[in-house]
């Protein structure tokens, strides 16, 4: 096996931003949501966080913060409407991580 020697070029907010959304996929829970609000965005239908509470069995409290984590990750954007939030899949994120945990190839 060779080591790639661009490794070490790996600038300081590529590392941070791999570090978050690692962090955020990490749980099975997240990346079952995500899945779901892709899923959703896709058939062009909004997603709130009441519809991803009923869609799932966590409390309304756990799915707050399996959101909010996303959301610091920059895997999802969030937009407020009145007392609801709505969620959508911050297109091209995954393949930015992708393209970064590439060079540990």
């Amino acid at each position: 096996m060779r080591i790639r020697k661009d490794f070490e070029m790996m600038p300081d907010d590529q590392i941070v931003q791999a570090a978050k959304i690692s962090d955020a996929l990490a749980h099975p829970g997240r990346i079952k949501i995500y899945r779901y609000i892709m899923k959703c965005n896709n058939d062009r239908k909004p997603v709130r966080n009441k519809d991803i509470v009923d869609e799932f069995d966590y409390s309304q409290a756990t799915i707050s913060q399996h959101l909010n984590k996303m959301v610091i990750a920059d895997l999802l954007l969030s937009e407020q409407r009145g007392a609801s939030t709505y969620y959508y899949v911050n297109i091209g994120v995954i393949g930015k991580y992708i393209k970064i945990l590439k060079i540990f190839e």
